[in-house]
């Protein structure tokens, strides 16, 4: 073998050593972010199945009235949507930010549903709510899905 296939064979295994090491702490790194969204799923269920609903969620609120009511028809419940928007989006500020942007100018490039979801039901009409409702919704459905707080 000459020198030149010496150094070549060199630099490619140098090359897949580090495109090994690379691979696996990505692979790592996606390993870790999936059990941390497994785990924020899982205490969100908790907190949903050990009726954790807030008192200002109650039956004449502008979130019951307009949102629970028509999600109800869904196959996909409003639980569904949040833990969506917390994966996305993280933060109180952020997810609300997106979910009024949403139900103020719905579109597919914004919606977080599913495609199937979308075809089957039609994308979300535009809110018809005042901001002041809407942004009494949306905390209510913060309130009533947050994580934050919840964790001990």
């Amino acid at each position: 073998m000459g020198e030149m296939a010496k150094q070549r064979r060199k630099v490619i295994g140098v090359a897949d050593s580090k495109m090994k090491s690379g691979y696996g702490k990505r692979k790592a790194e996606t390993r870790k972010r999936k059990i941390r969204h497994l785990v924020l799923i899982a205490l969100l269920l908790e907190g949903a199945f050990l009726g954790s609903i807030p008192a200002h969620a109650n039956k004449g609120s502008v979130y019951q009235r307009n949102c629970v009511a028509c999600h109800r028809r869904l196959p996909v419940s409003l639980d569904k949507f949040f833990f969506n928007y917390l994966l996305k989006y993280s933060s109180e500020r952020r997810v609300k930010s997106a979910l009024y942007r949403f139900l103020r100018y719905p579109t597919k490039k914004k919606a977080l549903a599913s495609e199937e979801l979308i075809r089957q039901y039609g994308l979300m009409p535009k809110s018809g709510l005042s901001d002041t409702d809407l942004r009494s919704a949306i905390d209510i459905y913060w309130e009533t899905y947050k994580v934050f707080g919840k964790i001990k």
